[in-house]
């Protein structure tokens, strides 16, 4: 049996480039014959101080032991046919990880869904920016017997250090990505599901939430998943993540919006947010930034938006139209089904899998 093991910075069920890039292929994997290990460094207990600010003995501490967890592993990389690398084994410029595992028997593969090149670093951390080596993406890629990019962005990105890179989008589960029956309710919702880290492109959208709200009253309620409660300037309903309510939370969703501002860094996401919300069957709104433009065929199976007006003009039709918001719904839903489903795609792994060469 062919073992695999996959490498991530955090637990399982806790970081969504993990969950979709490899927690829901491990089934399908089992099935066709494989096995694996899966390895993590920051615990649930070192969440609750790792993204904040302070704490730099916990830290420091933190560091040495993930150096020495991860250099132990190294010790048996030849137990192993694939070392299947998420992101990075480290969340500093080391990439000694990485490196042991090319030199091993095992095919190295790299994978990314955002462009971590960029040295994206969180405020929490910004005093620990010099550990970071913004040429490590570049050396893990060279170093990878096969990379797999989350977008055409990321692949060409790849493709200038390693030819063996892959476009491997990022895919939802619609068996499980499908809307609840929600009780009559006589207000449309706008959501927003995220993180407390992209909380940021919610904002991005706060003048034109507001004049929604000021144009609306209760007759739209505004609910997002995913980020810490703050003071805004209308009333939001903040709900905190969990896996076991989030297809129910996601169900009151009438539109789902996933605004981003035009950068370098959001040309690399991989259009988590609207995939999830066209999967469930919600009229999506994107930002025309990077991927957005491939996932969405605007105003056939979702919408795209550049400026103020054109968010409040296709905002105003949907809260105002309840067939256009099924029809929009159904035809996106029809899209994910078709392109970007792991009923479509769960055999696109085991085939790169299989091809994959030692070099």
């Amino acid at each position: 049996m062919p073992k695999i093991l996959f490498t991530g910075v955090h637990r399982p069920q806790r970081s969504p480039s993990q969950r979709y890039r490899i927690e829901q292929f491990l089934e399908s994997l089992s099935k066709n014959g494989y096995t694996y290990d899966y390895t993590y460094i920051i615990s649930k207990t070192d969440d609750t101080y790792f993204y904040k600010s302070g704490n730099y003995f916990k830290k420091a501490f933190f560091l040495l032991r993930s150096f020495l967890a991860r250099w132990r592993e190294t010790f048996f990389f030849h137990r192993y046919d694939y070392i299947f690398v998420q992101r990075e084994a480290m969340i500093t410029g080391a990439y000694f990880y990485e490196k042991k595992a090319s030199q091993s028997k095992a095919k190295l593969i790299f994978d990314f869904d955002d462009a971590i090149w960029m040295q994206h670093i969180s405020e929490g951390n910004k005093k620990f920016s010099f550990l970071k080596d913004p040429n490590k993406t570049r050396k893990l890629i060279e170093l990878a017997d096969c990379v797999l990019a989350g977008n055409k962005y990321l692949q060409n990105y790849a493709l200038q250090f390693n030819p063996n890179s892959i476009l491997f989008p990022t895919i939802v589960d619609t068996q499980k990505y499908n809307k609840e029956n929600v009780l009559p309710k006589n207000y449309v919702c706008i959501g927003w599901s995220g993180s407390f880290s992209t909380f940021e492109h919610f904002q991005y959208l706060e003048p034109v939430l507001l004049q929604i709200h000021e144009k609306y009253g209760d007759k739209v309620k505004i609910k997002v998943i995913g980020a810490p409660k703050v003071a805004m300037p209308f009333p939001v309903d903040f709900i905190e993540w969990k896996e076991e309510t989030e297809v129910l939370e996601l169900s009151e969703f009438d539109i789902g919006i996933m605004p981003l501002n035009e950068s370098e860094w959001n040309k690399g996401k991989c259009g988590l947010k609207g995939l999830l919300y066209m999967s469930m069957g919600i009229p999506a709104i994107l930002s025309p930034v990077g991927v957005s433009n491939e996932i969405v065929s605007n105003r056939l199976d979702g919408f795209l938006a550049k400026t103020e007006n054109e968010w409040i003009k296709i905002l105003s039709e949907l809260i105002d139209n309840e067939n256009l918001r099924t029809e929009i719904g159904k035809r996106g839903r029809k899209k994910v089904e078709e392109h970007y489903s792991l009923e479509s795609q769960k055999n696109e792994l085991l085939r790169i899998l299989s091809s994959i060469q030692k070099k």
